[in-house]
């Protein structure tokens, strides 16, 4: 999966977010067992999609100072299970790009991967400041609000920055808003812009991302240049890998010898 547009590593740009509406103040003790709820949760959808396959549409567009459309990237991708349950991702269509403006980097491409889809795992926790903003309704699903950030960033990896919104009943996130950041080399100009990714409840249980989309200007030092991002996540299906047991047949029992005739 190859996230789309941009140019270099990231910068941390600060995002700002208001409060949600908040019906009801929680004590500290009740935000905390929410987030460790969730992380749970969380925990279990990741290790369920490892075992879904699905189709991914990822679609970018640059746009011209005068807002015309410029150049564009696509991949669709499957990822799939192969004869022996190893799981992979298989190019199905990757046209030549032709962005003049911007270009991918390794950035963008673990963005498409793994924070736009974003999974906030108990294992992730302690890398995160988790600030409990309040509560709201997402298509008349009552949620918790968290503002997300990272503590602190090592090289080489990609973090959310942004805010989420879970599901007060599945202890979900059903939605997300933010960017990918992570360190940037000292020089480079690299940027990355805002999404909102939305889940989708698959097989009546975990809520699953279907639809990122990004529309934002990318501010660089030389120029700014306005992109449209669009990723669909598409026909989930479980991989049931199929086997068939045969056990030996036993050997029917003999039977009992008849009894010793009394002389």
């Amino acid at each position: 999966m190859r996230y789309f547009w941009i140019i270099p590593f990231i910068a941390c740009a600060s995002l700002t977010f208001a409060a949600a509406p908040a019906d009801e103040e929680l004590p500290d003790s009740r935000v905390q067992e929410i987030i460790q709820k969730f992380a749970e949760k969380e925990t279990e959808f990741a290790k369920v999609r490892q075992l879904y396959t699905y189709r991914q549409t990822s679609k970018l567009q640059e746009y011209n100072d005068d807002g015309s459309p410029g150049g564009k990237w696509e991949m669709i991708s499957d990822v799939v299970f192969s004869g022996d349950g190893k799981r992979s991702e298989k190019v199905v269509r990757a046209p030549v790009g032709t962005l003049q403006r911007i270009q991918m980097d390794p950035g963008d491409e673990q963005d498409l991967r793994t924070t736009q889809p974003f999974v906030l795992t108990t294992a992730d926790l302690p890398s995160y400041t988790i600030n409990y903003l309040g509560r709201e309704k997402i298509d008349e699903i009552g949620c918790y609000v968290f503002a997300i950030k990272p503590k602190k960033m090592e090289n080489g990896k990609r973090y959310f920055l942004g805010q989420i919104w879970v599901d007060d009943r599945d202890l979900q996130i059903v939605k997300s808003f933010g960017r990918g950041t992570g360190l940037q080399k000292r020089g480079s100009d690299f940027q990355y812009p805002k999404f909102e990714t939305y889940r989708e409840q698959i097989d009546g249980k975990y809520w699953f991302p279907t639809y990122t989309i990004a529309n934002d200007v990318l501010q660089f030092k030389e120029q700014s240049v306005r992109i449209r991002e669009t990723v669909r996540y598409e026909d989930y299906k479980q991989f049931k890998a199929e086997s068939t047991i045969k056990f030996e047949e036993e050997a029917p029992a003999k039977p009992p010898a008849p009894p010793a005739k009394k002389q």
